[in-house]
């Protein structure tokens, strides 16, 4: 692709408007380049592509360097609040903003910190440029590499920023940022709701708290029918005290294992239809829960020519090769890839109960999954792995009473999936000065 010229940007723009030098006024720093053998268990995280996720950063994927190190000579690197960190290397046009419950962590190569140097340049409206058009094609136009693009300072340095006036700069923000905001709480939301999910199967089937407050004469804090189908008494198992009347049982014997396939590529009438075909890229958060779109999608005839199947809303998917042990609890009917299971309970209407006990053998399955080149997880693992199983009874208790909780969280992915596709849409148009904010402000208002 060939370079983007200031001429390209500022015949596009509107009346008013600027196209600046992007380094007179956005302050870059790209990291040093931390080598393996540098790394260590514990001391101050740095930051890399895969800490880049959903705008955020994930310290979970972050690796460390010693602290004296990161505090004495890679202090320059250290990241500070509202800081944007920006992918380099590999899947260009990454973003995430530095939260203060990040810190400290620092820069390493592949990233780039990116933050205003001048107050003729909104922050917030930064950070929208960076995801918009204009600064991507400007990146791909300047990439370089034959097995991953990448891109640095050097380039940065001949590349331009639209610039409105700093009110409509502060305005444009506002606007795609309340949109973000509200997915934001979204997210929150489900982090909080999924927590109280999990807790309460924790409490009912791993930690057995009903079992033992009865056991003990004492009120298991439960409506009375509820309480009741809960026994008074703890014997052993193969599995150590488990309630009276539960059994043990090898997992496989408590699911319905489904497989998945691939369409041929080959042939174009099987792909970009309507159906979401799931792969481990697919698999959400773990406070998402559900999984309702994929990035690729298939046709019914798709379907019908290979050995691939559609699932029903409430079959936990579970990836079984490469990258094992990503789950997803199926929001809409979507059919998956062969490296994945598809797991009913045989008991249960609902699949919430499945779920929850998936999740919680995760890292078992992980330890005992093998294989030559990748780690798999077969149906054999599945029925080498035993598992405590209380009566059909209080597994449709726990499916209801869970039910509304899982509900809201679905539709807050509902809800933020529109509002992204919304955001996605008011971007380009906001910052190339299609739309004017007055406008956009009309049309959130109608949309929400």
């Amino acid at each position: 692709m060939n370079p983007v010229y200031a001429d390209d940007l500022v015949d596009s723009v509107p009346q008013g408007w600027s196209v600046r030098p992007f380094e007179e006024l956005v302050y870059f720093q790209e990291g040093p380049g931390i080598r393996n053998w540098q790394y260590v268990e514990a001391g101050i995280p740095f930051v890399n592509i895969r800490c880049l996720v959903d705008g955020r950063l994930d310290r979970r994927a972050m690796s460390h360097v010693a602290k004296d190190e990161a505090l004495g000579k890679y202090r320059h690197f250290l990241l500070d609040v509202d800081d944007y960190v920006v992918s380099s290397s590999g899947t260009l046009g990454r973003i995430a903003t530095v939260q203060r419950s990040d810190l400290p962590c620092m820069l390493n190569t592949s990233v780039i910190r990116m933050r205003p140097k001048t107050e003729r340049l909104d922050r917030g409206y930064l950070k929208y440029f960076l995801l918009s058009e204009y600064y991507q094609a400007q990146v791909l136009s300047f990439a370089t590499g034959s097995a991953q693009l990448n891109y640095g300072p050097m380039h940065l340095h001949q590349m331009f920023i639209v610039c409105p006036p700093l009110s409509e700069q502060r305005a444009i923000a506002h606007i795609l940022g309340t949109l973000d905001d509200k997915i934001e709480l979204n997210r929150r939301m489900s982090e909080t709701l999924e927590a109280m999910a999990r807790a309460l199967f924790k409490s009912w089937f791993v930690d057995f708290d009903p079992v033992r407050a009865r056991a003990c004469g004492r009120d298991p804090g439960l409506p009375q029918p509820l309480a009741d189908l809960f026994p008074a008494r703890l014997v052993e198992s193969e599995l150590g005290e488990i309630p009276e009347g539960w059994e043990v049982q090898p997992f496989s014997e408590t699911v319905e294992v489904l497989g998945g396939g691939t369409p041929k590529t080959s042939v174009a009438e099987y792909w970009n239809g309507d159906i979401p075909w799931f792969s481990v890229v697919d698999a959400p958060g773990h406070s998402d829960v559900w999984v309702i779109d994929t990035e690729k999608k298939i046709t019914r005839e798709g379907v019908e020519n290979s050995s691939a199947q559609v699932l029903p809303v409430g079959t936990t998917i579970i990836s079984a090769r490469g990258t094992v042990g990503r789950i997803a609890l199926v929001g809409v009917r979507m059919a998956m890839n062969q490296s994945c299971y598809g797991l009913r309970g045989k008991v249960g209407t609902e699949g919430f109960f499945n779920y929850f006990v998936t999740r919680q053998l995760v890292a078992t399955l992980q330890q005992r999954a093998h294989g030559s080149v990748f780690d798999t997880i077969t149906r054999d693992t599945l029925a080498g792995v035993p598992v405590v199983v209380p009566h059909s009874g209080l597994i449709e208790a726990f499916d209801i009473h869970v039910g509304p909780t899982l509900d809201r969280i679905r539709s807050g992915l509902f809800q933020s999936r529109t509002l992204t596709a919304l955001r996605d849409a008011l971007l380009p148009k906001l910052i190339s000065g299609e739309l004017r904010v007055k406008n956009a402000e009309q049309f959130i208002g109608r949309a929400l």
